[in-house]
C-alpha cells in the first residue's frame, strides 16, 4: 500500500481497515515509511481520531511487530504504566514493592515525553545500570529480582520505539488512540497477566481535565479487556509535582529515600501504595485492592521492597551497593542555588506543565530526539501546594549546570508557582478509580 494514500484517508477523516493499519505498523518498523510520513499519520490521527477497531488493531499490530514474551514462574506477571507527570518516580518503588510480595514485574518503560519525565531516563542515572538488555538478560533478571525496569528493546514493540521517539518531537504526544498503542502494544508484548494504570489529570498530565483523563483510562481498560489483558485504573492528580523532586538522579534518590524508609512524601506514598494495591489484587495476591495495599506496605517497611530493588539494580549492570550508596554513585549539579519566596503566603497552585518545560530547558529533556540528558539537574525539596511559607524561605533548590541555566529555572519556577494570601482548597490526590 502507498504510505501517503494512507495518511491522506486518515487526514480525510477516513477509518483505517485492519490491513491498512498493519501495512502502516509495518512500514514505521522497516523504514518503509519515512520519518515526515510517520508525523504527518501522527498529526492526522491527533486532529481526526481513530474509532475502537482501529484503536484494536494498531495497538495489535504494533504489538506483533516484535516478540511477543511468554513466562513460567511460580507468581503472577504484572505491571503499572502511567500517562506521565512532572516528578512521577512511582514505578521505581512500585516494581519493588510487588515483586517483595510474590509478584513478577517486567516492567517496559519509556524515555521522557513532552513535558514529563520517563522511568528509563531515571533508571540512566544510576552508573552501570543496563536500561536495554537483550531479552535473555531481562528473563533472567525478572525470575531472580522479581522486577526489571527497561526500555523497549529491539525484539519488543519495535513499531512503538519509533513511533515514540517521533511523536515525541512533533507535538503529537496528546492523542488518545496513540497514547493507548503506544502503552499497551508495549505491555501486551511484555505477556502479562494483570495491568494497573495510572492516568494522570492536572496541569502537568497530557490529559489535563477529568474528562479527557476518564475517556482515556476507559479506552485504556477496554482495548486491554478486549485483548484479554485484565486491567484497572486510578485516575490521580498531577496538578503539581509528585513528591519532591523533578530530575532524574534527584528522583532516583527519593526513590531510594522512599524504599528505605528515609523520606515518604504524603501525595506520592498514596498513588504508590494504591497502585500497588491494585496490581496484588490483579495478581490474586491479595483478595481486595484494600487487602493489597496493607501487603505492600508491610513488605515496605520490612524492608523486603528495598532488597528486591537493590537486587534488580545490580541483576541488570548497577552498583550492588546502590542502595546503600546512592549518593555517592548519582550525579551532582554543579550549581545548586534557592528558588525564595518574596513574600510571605501560601504555595496556592503550581504549573506542573511549566515546570516539566523548565527542567527540559535545565538539560533534563529533550528537545530532539537524539539529544543527551543531564542528568544531573532539576529541581529538589519542592514544598506542596497548600504549604505556609515566610517571606525568604526556599519555595524549591534549582540543581543547575551553570549559574545562566540557573537564573533561567528560578525565573520559569517564578512564573509557574503562585503565593497567595489563603491556604488553596484541598484537591483529591486519587480522583477516580476504573475496572
Amino acid at each position: 500500500m502507498i504510505p501517503q494514500e494512507i495518511v491522506r484517508k486518515k487526514r480525510d477523516g477516513g477509518a483505517l481497515d485492519a490491513a491498512e493499519i498493519a501495512a502502516l505498523v509495518r512500514g514505521i518498523t522497516d523504514g518503509g515509511f519515512s520519518e515526515a510520513q510517520v508525523a504527518a499519520f501522527a498529526m492526522a490521527v491527533f486532529f481526526r481520531g481513530m474509532d475502537t477497531d482501529e484503536r484494536v488493531a494498531l495497538t495489535l499490530a504494533m504489538r506483533d511487530s516484535g516478540t511477543v514474551l511468554s513466562w513460567d514462574l511460580p507468581g503472577p506477571v504484572l505491571d503499572k504504566h502511567s500517562t506521565g507527570g512532572v516528578g512521577d518516580k512511582v514505578s521505581i518503588m512500585l516494581a519493588p514493592i510487588v515483586a517483595a510480595c510474590g509478584g513478577y514485574v517486567p516492567m517496559i518503560s519509556g524515555r521522557g515525553l513532552g513535558h514529563t519525565g520517563g522511568t528509563l531516563d531515571k533508571m540512566g542515572a544510576i552508573p552501570g545500570y543496563n536500561p536495554q538488555p537483550d531479552i535473555a538478560l531481562f528473563r533472567k533478571a525478572v525470575r531472580e529480582a522479581g522486577c526489571a525496569i527497561i526500555g523497549q528493546t529491539a525484539d519488543l514493540a519495535p513499531a512503538d520505539r519509533r513511533f515514540y521517539a517521533i511523536r515525541d518531537v512533533t507535538a503529537t504526544v496528546e492523542s488518545i488512540p496513540l497514547i493507548c498503542a503506544s502503552i499497551l502494544s508495549k505491555k501486551l508484548a511484555a505477556g502479562l497477566q494483570g495491568l494497573a494504570m495510572d492516568v494522570k489529570c492536572g496541569s502537568g498530565a497530557f490529559m489535563p481535565d477529568m474528562e479527557s483523563a476518564r475517556d482515556l483510562a476507559q479506552s485504556i481498560v477496554a482495548i486491554a479487556r478486549d485483548a484479554g489483558l485484565p486491567t484497572t485504573a486510578l485516575i490521580t492528580d498531577m496538578d503539581e509535582v509528585l513528591g519532591l523532586t523533578a530530575g532524574h538522579a534527584l528522583e532516583v534518590q527519593e526513590a531510594v529515600d522512599y524504599l528505605t524508609g528515609k523520606r515518604r512524601e504524603a501525595r506520592l506514598h498514596q498513588v504508590t501504595i494504591a497502585l500497588a494495591g491494585e496490581m496484588l489484587a490483579l495478581g490474586k495476591l491479595a483478595a481486595t485492592p484494600g487487602e493489597g495495599r496493607a501487603t505492600a506496605l508491610a513488605a515496605l517497611d520490612s524492608g523486603k521492597a528495598a532488597e528486591a530493588f537493590s537486587h534488580m539494580v545490580s541483576a541488570l549492570g548497577g552498583p550492588k551497593d546502590f542502595v546503600d550508596r546512592s549518593a555517592d554513585y548519582l550525579d551532582v549539579a554543579p550549581v545548586i542555588r534557592p528558588f525564595i519566596a518574596e513574600k510571605p503566603g501560601y504555595v496556592a497552585r503550581m504549573d506542573a506543565r511549566a515546570i516539566g518545560v523548565a527542567l527540559i530547558d535545565l538539560g533534563g529533556g529533550r528537545c530532539a530526539t537524539g539529544d543527551s540528558i543531564d542528568t544531573a539537574v532539576g529541581f529538589a525539596q519542592f514544598r506542596p501546594a497548600g504549604t505556609q511559607l515566610r517571606a525568604g524561605e526556599p519555595i524549591a533548590m534549582v540543581h543547575a549546570a551553570d549559574d545562566n541555566a540557573a537564573d533561567r529555572a528560578i525565573a520559569a519556577l517564578a512564573a509557574a508557582v503562585t503565593i497567595a494570601d489563603a491556604p488553596p482548597a484541598p484537591r483529591a490526590v486519587i480522583h477516580e478509580r476504573i475496572g
